[in-house]
């Protein structure tokens, strides 16, 4: 199959609920990092690796994701495009440039629903997808690789999650260590980076399907569902208190998911 590279759909049309007052405004993949939407912060990642044609589902506040998007995609602004209309025409740049599709999936669509949405967009190759409000440090082209040598529908990138609490070692009733931030290595969990098959899409029943239930419950029964382990750095912007710890790397100058220059 090649080095080809793949379209990378972002569901992005989520309200963000549990960060309810920050998103009150605004939907979730456009709260900043370092200045920049999480949003652009994973598409960055993506157009490293050469993944440069994205597709974006939109729903809670979408035009504000169009909006935005547009204005990072000025030309002479970075590696991006000019939006019109819901598709990206190239510009001639002097980098490479991003090709950038929005669709419209509903204000109250699940994922599974937002997902299938999208086929018309992706058409008929394996393509990537990722939650609008996730960075890693995951290697895409291990990640491609092992999708493509295993012959499956799907693969998704298995993750250690950070633990909620902090955790102690006792000796007795006298604390050893504590660690704020652990990572609950007894555990395995889906990190939301996949590699599909267009095959996937004959598991998403309509819009009231969530992506994380029925699709990847039956891929996993008929044996069609892979992991990909990655042990290194992963962390979702679910709560403010992530959002400040994805800001705190960034401003250390130490971000693992800033590969680019």
């Amino acid at each position: 199959m090649g080095n080809r590279t793949m379209k990378v759909a972002i569901l992005a049309g989520g309200r963000g609920s549990r960060m309810l007052q920050a998103t009150s405004s605004r939907p979730k993949p456009l709260l900043q990092i370092g200045g920049f939407p999480i949003l652009y912060h994973i598409m960055r990642y993506h157009g490293f690796y050469e993944h440069r044609h994205f597709v974006i589902a939109l729903g809670y506040k979408g035009d504000l994701i169009r909006k935005r998007m547009a204005d990072l995609c000025a030309p002479n602004s970075g590696p991006t495009v000019p939006i019109s209309a819901g598709r990206a025409r190239r510009a001639a740049q002097t980098r490479p440039a991003w090709v950038v599709e929005f669709a419209e999936t509903g204000l109250d669509t699940a994922t599974g629903g937002r997902i299938r949405r999208l086929r018309s967009a992706l058409g008929d190759e394996a393509f990537m997808l990722t939650y609008g409000d996730v960075v890693s440090d995951v290697k895409l082209t291990e990640l491609v690789a092992y999708h493509r040598s295993h012959g499956k529908l799907a693969t998704l990138t298995a993750v250690h999650p950070p633990c909620r609490f902090g955790r102690l070692e006792l000796d007795g009733d006298r604390v050893n260590s504590f660690a704020e931030k652990p990572v609950c290595t007894g555990e395995w969990i889906s990190g939301g980076l996949f590699v599909l098959e267009p095959g996937v899409f004959d598991y998403i029943a309509g819009d009231a399907t969530r992506w994380e239930c029925e699709p990847l419950e039956h891929l996993a029964r008929d044996g069609q569902l892979m992991a990909f382990r990655h042990t290194s750095f992963w962390q979702c912007m679910d709560t403010p208190h992530d959002r400040q710890a994805l800001q705190d790397l960034w401003c250390s100058g130490n971000a693992p998911w800033k590969v680019w220059e």
